[in-house]
């Protein structure tokens, strides 16, 4: 019994939780690839519409008139409104709607105005081609998408997050939406990339037509070489945020920055001063690295289509766009050339009726019906002048001409206005007969008329990461204490045993016994009392070595570069021996050595020089070049002069260096 109560429970969860995450994808939060609008933007515009009188309208009074077709609270209408306005494309507005620089809110709707733009009224609204639906209490009708000839999910893009889901679509520009549709139509190839309000810098190298990786820089200017000025910012940030992440940055002691200054108001102006010593250039790398002046950003182009959740491309998308586009066009000249035949029809039956003085037949017909069939029956040699069979309903319309109207009736007029009207069928239907020419035409009128009103913001280019150890300042310093044995940053040692680095550096440790790590920057660990060598990684830095194999007695030279390695794991130089040790380290090109050979009875030469450059530089786990066939007892750096002597003592018939 409690199984099956618990099994209806779990059910009853099961099925309401997958109501709602139906409602919330669809709903609320993804929009709809039809007309790029989530639900509470299209009941926004299609209430302006129902409202438009071409002033303005008080933003608590849309509002409240949008409550009526959207089942939520009005918080969610006035941001939804603040935030269709701000964007600029398809509601104008008046009063302070915040400011998207700055992050500063809207005033209260009751202040504030707004009204649809003629690019909306244009370009949004057919009421003979909208599919309507009952609002959520049945009272009104709303409409399941609105008839848009602009990619506007492109256009505005679009964010939200639903239940298992999420959707960020950037936005792009105008003309070069229109552009890339008017290459769809002519099959040429395309390609359209994200345009931010806000401006900045764009690199798209990782970008993957709306979805993949794109990097946005701040644009940041030199006024002088103690003052730099952040000119626009990068898409999803706003000035507050980016000064905070400035001034933490500064804090944690990345640069250094006396002051830092927002002078923002219509366009982006933040001042920031310079510390002495400091060089703009290098400044401005460290901002990049250190704080939201860069940021990369992750699109994911979800969408709902056909009431389904699906990931497209932008090129997908832009291409359902412009074939939209196509049939609405193609539909609205056929709902045009319908009314101008019917306008027709109506021009020809009034001027045959009156021309004709066919109003005379019905004088004495005693019954209405009996009129109706008169007319009827005069009408008809006249069938090839007309559009289509004479109805009932074009009869009572002639029957309800005034004799006035009679009286003062116009023939040539008349004549005029059907070949007018025949001049608009025959334009009609040349654009039925060339629709992709037509498509072509009107997105050049949208281009010509409005094109100059959203230039790009955002500037295209490629720009090299800035590596945050590349640009940190050296604010720490590590100590090595010997005789403890201990080694970090909280560790206090002199001058010959510490370092300047940053927290961003790798350091690499080799101890005498021949064990090599790379670690962290440590605060404070115990390596040991026998650290030979440490120091920051460094590319391509090139180790000069000399160890002596505790089995054999003999020592070996190699040279190798630096390793690859995994932080925190130990490796070895060398196979691990009782005596065997690193008895000479030395990193750099150019090294000389001595080698202090063990004496011999038989050999009158106990020391022997070695130029380590003419060893091969091989891997970190190599064995190394024997230097001599007798135990070396030490091994010590000496000079270039003391080299080449050495070796012109060696071979005094062949110098070393051309004399002349």
């Amino acid at each position: 019994m409690e199984t099956a109560k618990y099994g209806n429970l779990h059910k009853l969860f099961d099925e309401n939780f997958i109501d709602y995450t139906s409602y919330v994808i669809r709903e609320r939060a993804i929009p709809d690839l039809a007309d790029g609008l989530k639900p509470v933007q299209r009941r926004i515009l299609q209430t302006l519409h129902n409202v438009d009188d071409g002033r303005f309208h008080k933003v608590a009074n849309v509002v409240g008139e949008t409550m009526k077709l959207h089942p939520h609270g009005d918080a969610s209408i006035f941001s939804a409104l603040v935030n269709l306005a701000n964007k600029g494309y398809l509601v104008d507005r008046q009063g302070n709607f915040g400011n998207i620089y700055t992050g500063d809110s809207a005033s209260a709707a009751r202040y504030i105005e707004c009204r649809l733009t003629p690019l909306a009224r244009e370009t949004m609204f057919n009421r003979e081609l909208t599919e309507f639906t009952d609002s959520y209490d049945g009272r009104m009708k709303e409409p399941v998408s609105l008839p848009a000839k602009l990619p506007l999910l492109l256009l505005q893009g679009a964010e939200g997050i639903a239940v298992g889901m999420a959707t960020k679509i950037m936005p792009h520009n105008f003309c070069e939406l229109l552009q890339a549709q008017k290459k769809i139509l002519q099959g040429e190839e395309f390609a359209v990339y994200p345009d931010f309000y806000q401006g900045g810098l764009l690199d798209v190298s990782a970008y993957d037509d709306g979805n993949g990786r794109l990097r946005c820089r701040a644009r940041i200017e030199e006024k002088d070489d103690k003052t730099i000025i952040i000119r626009e910012i990068p898409f999803g940030t706003n000035t507050q945020g980016l000064i905070e992440s400035v001034e933490k940055a500064a804090r944690a002691g990345k640069f250094k920055i006396l002051s830092i200054n927002d002078y923002t108001a219509e366009e982006v102006e933040i001042e920031i001063k310079l510390a002495r010593g400091l060089k703009a250039e290098e400044t401005i790398k460290a901002l990049y690295a250190f704080t939201d002046c860069e940021l990369a950003i992750s699109p994911n182009f979800t969408v709902i289509r056909d009431r389904n959740p699906v990931i497209l491309s932008v090129s997908e998308v832009l291409r359902e766009n412009t074939s939209r586009l196509y049939n609405l066009l193609e539909k609205e000249l056929q709902l045009e050339l319908a009314r101008l035949k019917e306008r027709l029809q109506a021009h020809q039956l009034e001027r045959i009726f009156i021309e004709e003085r066919l109003y005379k037949q019905i004088e004495e017909c005693p019954s209405f019906e009996l009129v109706i069939k008169t007319i009827d029956e005069a009408l008809k040699p006249y069938t090839a002048e007309l559009v289509r069979p004479v109805s009932r309903e074009d009869i009572e319309k002639l029957l309800e001409i005034k004799i006035k109207r009679i009286s003062r009736y116009d023939i040539e007029r008349k004549k005029k206005e059907i070949k007018a009207t025949l001049r608009q069928i025959k334009e009609v239907e040349k654009n039925l007969r060339d629709m992709t020419g037509y498509c072509i035409r009107f997105l050049d009128d949208l281009l010509a008329r409005y094109g100059g009103d959203y230039p790009r913001r955002t500037e295209l280019t490629t720009f090299a990461g800035v590596q945050a150890s590349q640009v940190a300042l050296s604010n720490l310093t590590i100590g090595y204490d010997r005789e403890s044995g201990f080694f970090g940053t909280q560790v206090k040692a002199g001058a010959d045993n510490s370092l300047a680095c940053s927290e961003y550096d790798k350091i690499l440790l080799i101890d005498k016994s021949g064990w090599y790590k790379v670690i962290n920057v440590p605060e404070k660990i115990f390596i040991g009392h026998d650290l030979l060598w440490w120091g920051r990684v460094a590319d391509r830095q090139t180790f000069n070595m000399v160890y002596r194999d505790g089995k054999q007695n003999l020592c070996y030279l190699k040279r190798f570069v630096t390793p690859k390695f995994i932080v925190d794991k130990e490796y070895r130089l060398f196979a691990e021996q009782r005596r065997s040790e690193i008895i000479f380290l030395k990193t750099g090109e150019g090294v000389n050595i001595r080698a202090h050979l063990s004496p011999s009875p038989r050999t009158r030469r106990n020391r022997e020089v070695f130029r380590c450059d003419d060893f091969l530089i091989k891997g970190a786990a190599a064995i190394g070049k024997r230097l001599s066939p007798r135990p070396i007892r030490r091994v010590e750096e000496v000079s270039d002069a003391v080299a080449a002597k050495a070796e012109e003592e060696k071979n005094p018939q062949a110098p070393l260096f051309n004399k002349e």
